[in-house]
């Protein structure tokens, strides 16, 4: 098992899948001395706290911070959000993390890291897994596919009016995961025995049709909900109203190699990942819309 402090990035959490905060509260619960890097001092961060992680305030952006977080630690887990500015986050926290001398590093990513992927986001993927590589801090890659609460927030956009709509076809094929098990893989990669340089960990959950999504919400939600297809550019434009445009041009362009049927997830088939390093079976899409169905803006509608 790795020893010494983790320093867990994102640890607020954001408003999808929260692996930083799940990260901290697992890493806790077994007792590991965690250092949790928060943006600002809130609630958020009083919890942190109160679970006996030591709070930091850093900026991905600022490397005097970055290296103030860093200073101490012997692991790091890194979460970057799907904004700008992965690549220069990705070098002030190499840097500070070669001069720390940390000796593992676990960053999570979505989906695939190569040259070619089909969105700019995840080429910049493949090059912050390069630098981190690089700086020789025992980087290893957790990459996971489309979370359960990115569909939960696609869908809370209309579904209280009895659809989701989305620039899918009714047949296409998504691969699914819930961020608390993307969480438990990152939590048993930081904490295990012996982890090799460049070890990549592919997380999937479950794959569905978009027509098995909408059956999963009307069954879990308890009313109607129906599909309705809708275009790239008038998806795309309600989007702007709830994520920056580096999220909807990564978006637009993921959810189309979907469409078109075009994405190769090789990788991805029946791996066992989330059961063999996160210590249990993987949630399943109506798991989580039962558990979660008050987070859903048609619940009691």
């Amino acid at each position: 098992m790795a020893e010494g402090t983790v320093l867990v990035t994102g640890a607020a959490g954001g408003a999808q899948g929260r692996t930083g905060r799940r990260v901290t509260e697992l890493l806790r619960g077994r007792g590991v001395p965690v250092r949790a890097m928060v943006r600002t001092l809130d609630e958020r961060a009083e919890y942190l706290r109160s679970i006996g992680a030591e709070v930091v305030v850093g900026d991905f952006h600022d490397f005097p911070s970055i290296r103030k977080a860093v200073d101490g630690v012997s692991t790091v887990y890194f979460a970057y959000p799907v904004q700008e500015g992965l690549l220069d986050a990705t070098v002030n926290m190499a840097v500070a993390a070669r001069d720390a001398g940390v000796t593992r590093l676990v960053d999570m990513v979505m989906l695939v890291s190569t040259p070619d992927a089909p969105t700019p986001r995840l080429r910049e993927n493949y090059l912050s897994e390069q630098v981190f590589e690089w700086a020789g801090i025992g980087a290893a890659h957790v990459r996971a596919t489309v979370f359960f609460e990115n569909i939960r927030a696609m869908a809370n956009a209309t579904i209280a009016s009895g659809v989701f709509m989305a620039p899918f076809d009714d047949d296409t094929v998504i691969p699914l995961v819930a961020g608390a098990d993307v969480a438990r893989v990152a939590a048993g990669v930081l904490t295990a025995e012996h982890v090799p340089a460049g070890s990549s960990y592919s997380v999937i959950g479950q794959v569905l049709t978009v027509n098995e999504i909408v059956a999963t919400l009307a069954d879990g939600l308890g009313r109607k909900v129906r599909f309705q297809d809708v275009s790239d550019e008038l998806w795309a434009e309600a989007a702007r109203e709830r994520v920056n445009d580096h999220a909807v041009a990564h978006l637009s362009k993921l959810w189309a190699t979907f469409r078109t049927g075009t994405a190769d997830y090789a990788e991805f088939n029946g791996p066992d990942t989330i059961e063999r390093v996160g210590g249990r079976r993987p949630y399943t899409f109506a798991e989580f819309v039962v558990e979660e169905r008050l987070s859903f803006s048609a619940a009691g509608s």
